[in-house]
């Protein structure tokens, strides 16, 4: 089994930025390809960035140049860094793991296997 908790969310205003964490327990080989998803109010899930193990990034459209996504390896985590944060960004942000490729813009979130509890990210404008 997989468990993935993350960290790092909280309220900023507009222009501000952020860093999420997310620490991955358990047996680590089986998710070679993380990312972060997330889920604003009354929105469907979206993916928002992806990393496979060679940390190739995939990005969704909304959130390049401003997020960055990396991983270390060595200590199971996965990071998001978020600068120039909008309102729009406003949601919960969930890290997910998978054995295949997750797709930012393609994977249906019911069946990747593995998700953390999630943490708020709020943006005030």
């Amino acid at each position: 089994q997989v468990q993935l908790v993350e960290s790092g969310g909280g309220s900023v205003q507009a222009g501000g930025s952020l860093r999420l964490s997310c620490a991955a327990y358990g047996n680590t080989y089986r998710m070679p390809c993380m990312g972060w998803f997330r889920q604003a109010p009354g929105k469907e899930r979206e993916g928002v960035a992806t990393i496979d193990k060679d940390g190739r990034a995939r990005y969704t459209d909304s959130v390049k140049g401003r997020f960055t996504i990396s991983r270390e390896n060595a200590k199971d985590t996965l990071y998001l860094q978020m600068n120039s944060l909008k309102p729009e960004d406003t949601a919960m942000y969930y890290c997910v793991a998978d054995i295949i490729q997750i797709e930012v813009a393609t994977t249906i979130p019911d069946v990747i296997p593995y998700w953390g509890q999630g943490t708020q990210v709020t943006v005030s404008s």
